[in-house]
C-alpha cells in the first residue's frame, strides 16, 4: 500500500464504508478500494462491475478513482453515472454481473460520502468489508496485469420500463414527490409520471448541498414541507424519499406520516393475497402490529437483526417474498428482485392504493399503537455493545412475557414491547417503545430505566 494513503477503520462500517471527505475517503483511497474489489471480484469469477453515484458534490470524482482502480486491478467496469442506489442494483441484476458500488452518503450530511458494494450476488458487510480493509492494507504495485475496461451504460429507460411493464395503477393519483435534493430526483418524478400519476415535484432538483431539508424521510420535522403541499394542493398522498433513493416516506392527505412498518402491512396483505403462507420478515424494531397482521393474512411473520445487509440474506435464506425495516428499506422479491428500493416500492404503494377511492384513508386505517421514535442513547466506541451485552445476560424485565435477543433485547408485553439494541454503524444505543395506552408505554419505558439504570448507575436516557 503506498504510504501517503490513509486508511481509517473508523470508516470500515458494518454495511458499508462510509466517512468525510477527503480527511477520511479521497481520490486514492477510492482507487486502492477499487483495486481492492477487482481482487475480490475475480476470486469469485467476475469479471465486470457496475458503478453508481449519487448527487454529492465529491461523489463523481470517487467514481472516476474507484473505476480507475477496478480497471487496473484488470476487471471491467460499467459506468451508470449519477443514479439512485437502486439501479446500481437493478444494472447488476440486469447486466447479469451481480455485483456493483454505489457511491453514496445516503442521509448523512453533505461532508460525508460512502460505497455500498455487492459481489457475485451478494451485499459485502461485516467480515466481507473488514477483509477488504485487510486487502486494501496489502496492496502494493498491480505488476502486469491486464487492464479491464471502462464503458458508459444508460440505466435510466430500461428501469423506468421494467416498472411501467409490471406495475399498473387502476385510476391516475395525484402525488406530491420531495427527494430532498438527493439523486432520487433523477428518476421519481419521470417514474410516476409514467405510470400514469399528476405529480408535484418539490425538491427534486440534485444538490448535494442539500438546502431546502436534509433527505431523511426517518425524521418528521423533514416531512413537513411535503405535508404541508399535499394539503395545500389536495393530493392523493405525499412520497419522500431519502438521499439515495432506497427508503421511502409516505404521508396523507390529513398530515399523517405513515411509518415503514405500518406500510409494509399493507404490502404484506397484498403479497400474502397471491403467496398464501409465505414467510415475510420484519426487524427487531417494527411495531408487533406486523407480526399479527402478517397471522391475519396467513402468512408466517419472521422478526430479524435490524441492517439492510442482514435482512437480505435472511431474505435469500428462506426464500421470503417481502421483507422491511422501521428504517424504511423495504425489499420486494415477489415481482422484483430483492434488494431495498424506496422507488419501486412507492410505485407498488401506489398500485396498491389506486384500487380505493380514498388512499389516505385506506393508509391511516393500518392498526398502530401508541410508539416513540428511535431514542438515541450516545456514549463511546465499543460501550453500546459492552452495555447490551450485560443487558442480555442480567437485564431484569419483570412484566415481560418474552425476551427477544437475536438484535439487542426487545421484551414482549401484553400490551407493547421496548427495544434496546446497539447500533451497528454509530456509537449509540437505540431504544424504541410501543404500548397500546400511554400508562403502558410508561410503564414499560420504567423497566427498561429500572434495567439498564442497575447496570450502569447515572445514564443520562433519551426517556
Amino acid at each position: 500500500m503506498p504510504a501517503h494513503i490513509a486508511l481509517p477503520a473508523s470508516v470500515f462500517k458494518a454495511y458499508d464504508i462510509r466517512g468525510t471527505v477527503p480527511d477520511q475517503l479521497n481520490a486514492p483511497f477510492a482507487r486502492l478500494l477499487g483495486q481492492a474489489l477487482a481482487q475480490q471480484a475475480q476470486r469469485h469469477g467476475v469479471d465486470t462491475l457496475v458503478v453508481g453515484y449519487d448527487g454529492r458534490l465529491s461523489s463523481p470524482e470517487l467514481s472516476d478513482a474507484l473505476q480507475d482502480g477496478i480497471t487496473a486491478g484488470g476487471v471491467n467496469s460499467v459506468e451508470l453515472g449519477m443514479v439512485p442506489t437502486p439501479l446500481v442494483y437493478f444494472a447488476a441484476h440486469t447486466l447479469k454481473t451481480g455485483s456493483g458500488v454505489a457511491i453514496t452518503g445516503s442521509h448523512n450530511p453533505p461532508q460525508y460520502n460512502g460505497f455500498k458494494m455487492m459481489v457475485a450476488g451478494r451485499t459485502l458487510y461485516g467480515p466481507d468489508i473488514e477483509g477488504l480493509h485487510d486487502t486494501m492494507k496489502g496492496l502494493s504495485a498491480l505488476g502486469n496485469t491486464k487492464p479491464g475496461a471502462r464503458r458508459r451504460h444508460s440505466i435510466v429507460d430500461d428501469y423506468i420500463q421494467h416498472i411501467v411493464s409490471d406495475v399498473t395503477l387502476a385510476r391516475p393519483l395525484k402525488v406530491a414527490i420531495d427527494c430532498g435534493n438527493g439523486v432520487g430526483g433523477v428518476v421519481a418524478p419521470a417514474l410516476f409520471r409514467a405510470l400514469g400519476c399528476q405529480v408535484d415535484t418539490l425538491f427534486c432538483d440534485v444538490d448535494g448541498r442539500f438546502p431546502n431539508h436534509h433527505p431523511d424521510p426517518a425524521d418528521p420535522h423533514n416531512l413537513q414541507d411535503l405535508i404541508r403541499h399535499v394539503q395545500a394542493n389536495n393530493c392523493d398522498l405525499g412520497l419522500a424519499f431519502d438521499g439515495d433513493a432506497d427508503r421511502l416516506g409516505v404521508v396523507t392527505r390529513s398530515g399523517q406520516i405513515i411509518w415503514p412498518d405500518r406500510q409494509l402491512i399493507l404490502y404484506a396483505r397484498d403479497v400474502l393475497g397471491r403467496h398464501p403462507g409465505a414467510t415475510i420478515l420484519f426487524d427487531v424494531k417494527c411495531s408487533r402490529h406486523v407480526a399479527n397482521a402478517v397471522l391475519q393474512a396467513g402468512g408466517k411473520p419472521v422478526m430479524w437483526k435490524t441492517g439492510h445487509s442482514l435482512i437480505k440474506a435472511k431474505m435469500a435464506e428462506t426464500g421470503a417474498p417481502l421483507a422491511g425495516e422501521m428504517s424504511g428499506h423495504t425489499f420486494f422479491g415477489e415481482r422484483w428482485f430483492g434488494f431495498d428500493d424506496g422507488l419501486y416500492t412507492g410505485a407498488r404503494l401506489l398500485e396498491i392504493v389506486s384500487r380505493h377511492d380514498n388512499p389516505s384513508a385506506l393508509l391511516e386505517a393500518l392498526p398502530q399503537d401508541i410508539s416513540t421514535p428511535e431514542l438515541k442513547l450516545e456514549m463511546q466506541d465499543g460501550q453500546p455493545h459492552v452495555l447490551i451485552d450485560r443487558l442480555q445476560r442480567e437485564g431484569r424485565f419483570p412484566g415481560a412475557d418474552t425476551l427477544i435477543t437475536i438484535d439487542g433485547v426487545r421484551a414482549e408485553y401484553p400490551d407493547g414491547f421496548g427495544l434496546a439494541r446497539a447500533s451497528n454503524t454509530t456509537p449509540v444505543v437505540v431504544l424504541r417503545f410501543e404500548g397500546e395506552t400511554d400508562e403502558a408505554i410508561t410503564r414499560i419505558k420504567d423497566e427498561f430505566r429500572q434495567a439498564l439504570t442497575r447496570l450502569q448507575p447515572g445514564l443520562a436516557l433519551p426517556f
